[in-house]
């Protein structure tokens, strides 16, 4: 059996995507991305905790109003092409700097952008 925690935040960013062709896209522009973040682990602590869901929440609030009303391309990280699955990648490993992981397995990271697409990446803590 496995639990798991989950916080989500929504927030406006911006990007432009540096592949060619991409129409609009390569041009700046807002989107608004949620981001549901899923500890997971098969064990508890001492106090019955997977991860304590306060420090979660500060820790993904931290992160999001790192990114909020910023443009993507200029944050560490997001050399080359600032897509979504690279936006998923880098929230989940800043997130997991961010608290104590000593019961988590797993912190995965659904990002929507916009309403139009949700990517997701698991990272193995």
């Amino acid at each position: 059996m496995a639990y798991s925690v989950s916080v989500e935040r929504s927030f406006v960013a911006q990007h432009y995507l540096t592949v060619p062709d991409c129409g609009d896209e390569n041009e700046l522009h807002s989107h608004t991305y949620t981001a549901e973040t899923v500890a997971r682990g098969g064990s508890l602590d001492e106090h019955s905790y997977l991860i304590d869901v306060v420090e979660l929440e500060d820790t993904v609030e931290k992160v999001t109003d790192t990114y909020t009303d910023t443009t993507l391309n200029e944050a560490p990280g997001f050399e080359g092409n600032p897509s979504a699955e690279q936006f998923a990648r880098i929230f989940a490993l800043r997130v997991s700097e961010g608290v104590d992981t000593s019961e988590v397995e797993t912190i995965t990271v659904r990002m929507q952008e916009d309403d139009r697409a949700t990517v997701s990446y698991e990272h193995q803590v």
